[in-house]
């Protein structure tokens, strides 16, 4: 049989049957994707909800560890933790009222300081006061004594002085300039009276804070200053009661030489 002429050989032809395509994507993986993305209001419920029991288990699960520990001690040990306990708690009972016992003692202490400063801060104005160290108001008198053809005496001035003293008077100045003091000193001089070697003219007005009605009594008694000044001096005396007597001039504080603070028993 004659041969056959080669037959030049064929390219491999492509399979004429299309392979598989990929799937699309299946409708329930996209809603479980959709789901983790963006969780819906109802989801989230069920998930904060999941979250709660499983943190209640865990807590259950420590107490019921807890109570297992108690549960495998004798009768005899159970004894000795329960006596521990209430010790303990005693002793944080007694430290509670120590505690609350001394908060206590320093609040009656801090309120003790804090009155005996407030008393020692009223004892001071008191005494600047009387010492004439500062300004001051209140109600008293204003006393004006006018001279005529004698001259008003420099010891019924002292006299007016000592009868307001005696009869409460807080503060006094005379003519608007000088304040009056313990130590105040009374002398004559050509044209006027000197006062703590301050020559002062007439009239002499004198400004007196106190009690008026203690202070006007002092004045006017029998024999009392007022009928002294009218009588002997030939003096005119009127007085005006004030419901507030500006005070303004002060005394330097004298520099004790030779005293010196006492350090006390």
């Amino acid at each position: 049989m004659p041969d056959q002429p080669d037959q030049p050989d064929q390219p491999d032809q492509p399979d004429a049957t299309p392979g598989p395509r990929p799937d699309p994507e299946s409708p329930g993986r996209e809603r479980l994707r959709h789901a983790f993305v963006k969780p819906s209001r109802r989801q989230g419920v069920v998930a904060v909800l999941l979250a709660v029991l499983g943190f209640a288990f865990v807590v259950q699960v420590q107490d019921t560890a807890a109570n297992d520990t108690y549960a495998g001690l004798r009768e005899g040990e159970l004894i000795q933790v329960l006596d521990g306990l209430t010790g303990t708690a005693e002793r944080a009972r007694r430290e509670v009222d120590r505690l609350e016992g001394r908060r206590d003692e320093l609040s009656n202490e801090s309120q003790a300081r804090a009155a005996a400063l407030d008393e020692a801060e009223q004892r001071v104005r008191t005494l600047n006061i009387i010492a004439g160290l500062v300004p001051v108001s209140g109600q008293g008198l204003r006393i004006t004594i006018t001279e005529s053809t004698s001259r008003v005496s420099v010891g019924s001035l002292l006299d007016t002085v000592q009868e307001l003293r005696t009869a409460g008077a807080e503060a006094m100045e005379l003519n608007d300039t000088i304040r009056l003091g313990a130590d105040s000193s009374f002398e004559n001089a050509v044209g006027g009276i000197e006062l703590d070697d301050q020559l002062l003219e007439p009239p002499y007005v004198l400004d007196v804070i106190g009690d008026t009605h203690n202070l006007r009594t002092a004045l006017t008694f029998s024999s009392g200053p007022v009928e002294t000044l009218e009588t002997l001096d030939g003096a005119g005396v009127t007085i005006e009661e004030l419901d507030k007597v500006e005070i303004t001039s002060v005394r330097e504080a004298p520099r004790p030489e030779y005293a010196e603070f006492g350090t006390g028993q």
